[in-house]
């Protein structure tokens, strides 16, 4: 009797897992459960905070080397969807130049993670946003330090 309680709630929780994975697609289920680059960062190169239409706010710090990000990471106090959405646009600024990072938009962020439910679209648009800015912020310094 005891263990009814404990199979209950393990039954529910592989439901979630179930319905989260098929929702939102094994890659973007993946990183919810293991979620990268969500930290802040010391004295980044480019910096940028974005509240986006749902209320989340989403931070995405960049550090750059030779004209190439060398660092990028994110915070966010929003839902887990946001959290994956920066993630996955942390993840896919390393390396890049800034005229590599302008080609990072909510569009692609959606298509490297294979899609999204409709409804939770907007935070692949709100991690792209921040990005964008981030290196806007960056270009920015760059430009009063010549």
């Amino acid at each position: 009797m005891s263990d009814n309680p404990d199979r209950f709630i393990d039954g529910l929780q592989n439901q979630i897992y179930e319905d989260t994975r098929s929702s939102y697609g094994e890659r973007a289920f993946e990183r919810w459960q293991n979620m990268r680059y969500m930290r802040p960062m010391e004295d980044p190169d480019g910096y940028a905070v974005v509240t986006g239409p749902c209320g989340d706010t989403m931070k995405v710090f960049l550090k750059f080397q030779n004209e190439h990000v060398q660092e990028a990471s994110f915070q966010t106090d929003g839902c887990g969807n946001s959290a994956v959405c920066g993630s996955f646009a942390a993840e896919m600024a390393l390396d890049k130049t800034p005229d590599e990072l302008i080609e990072i938009t909510g569009e692609s962020i959606l298509e490297f993670l294979g899609g999204f439910p409709e409804k939770d679209r907007h935070c692949a648009f709100l991690a792209a946003e921040t990005l964008q800015e981030a290196l806007n912020d960056y270009m920015i310094k760059q430009r009063e330090n010549r």
